[in-house]
């Protein structure tokens, strides 16, 4: 006798029942840790839409260009951003689909609230 495979929605469910370890729990704390920030969660929402260096984003942000370094800096540590050369320029993405996602449901819950009221 043959057993089916679980069809894709079983996978995710039983993914979805398996508690996450300690370390897992840790780090994900560390990446909303990182997104605490509005000018960092502000860079994210903006890379996720399109590349930018730095001078760009600190005149879209409206600060300075060391803040806008320091700040990509730790989310490149932190696997938020990445970054190739252009030229001269060092450019930055977001190109993890999971952090895209994860700032747009933040601030779509956040808009979606705000509605509310």
């Amino acid at each position: 006798m043959s057993q089916t495979q679980p069809t894709p929605a079983q996978q995710q469910a039983a993914r979805a029942a398996t508690v996450p370890d300690a370390m897992v729990l840790a780090e994900a704390a560390d990446t909303f840790a990182m997104l605490a920030s509005p000018q960092r969660l502000h860079m994210l929402w903006l890379l996720s839409h399109q590349e930018c260096d730095v001078s760009t984003l600190a005149q879209t942000l409206g600060v300075s260009g060391p803040l806008v370094s320091q700040h990509l800096a730790k989310m490149r540590l932190a696997g938020l951003v990445s970054a190739h050369r252009d030229g001269k320029r060092q450019v930055y993405t977001v190109d993890d689909p999971h952090v895209v996602s994860l700032v747009g449901q933040a601030i779509d819950h956040h808009e979606d609230l705000r509605s509310r009221n």
